[in-house]
């Protein structure tokens, strides 16, 4: 089978109508359109809504979209980690609501590297910054991906 030898199966399709070709066509004199009236005269665009404000003049106006997959995680730096966490400690999301750094874990935990970390701490979130990964291993600690 070649690109030049493609066709449609036989009977999926149907001949064009030629309206407006006299009454022996069967579709001669209104030419399928009717009698009288705007759309019988003239050509009108299909979304005219007969002089009502049209439906995409109605709608608000909003620039972008927001997309349906998208996460938003709770922020979390490292010098609040330094700042509320002891040597040694393991940090969890949940042990971060407690503490009140975060509200609530959203859609996850990331962990930005504002700040330093001495602390050797062992770190548990949803996502890390390569810096933060960077600077918590730099600190002993370790950074595991729930």
């Amino acid at each position: 089978m070649n690109l030049h030898e493609l066709r449609p199966a036989p009977g999926s399709t149907r001949p064009k109508r030629r309206v407006g070709r006299g009454i022996g066509s069967g579709m001669g004199k209104t030419a399928t359109r009717g009698t009288k009236g705007q759309k019988a005269r003239r050509q009108i665009h299909p979304n005219f809504e007969g002089g009502q404000t049209p439906i995409q003049r109605r709608l608000p106006v909003k620039k972008g979209f927001r997309n349906i997959n998208h996460k938003e995680y709770a922020i979390v730096n490292l010098d609040d980690l330094e700042a509320l966490f002891q040597e040694g400690d393991e940090v969890t999301p949940e042990k971060l609501v407690q503490t009140g750094i975060i509200g609530k874990t959203k859609d996850g935990v990331k962990v930005l590297a504002f700040g330093e970390l001495k602390k050797r701490l062992i770190v548990k979130a949803h996502k890390f910054s390569k810096a933060a990964k960077a600077a918590i291993e730099n600190a002993k600690g370790e950074a595991l991906t729930l």
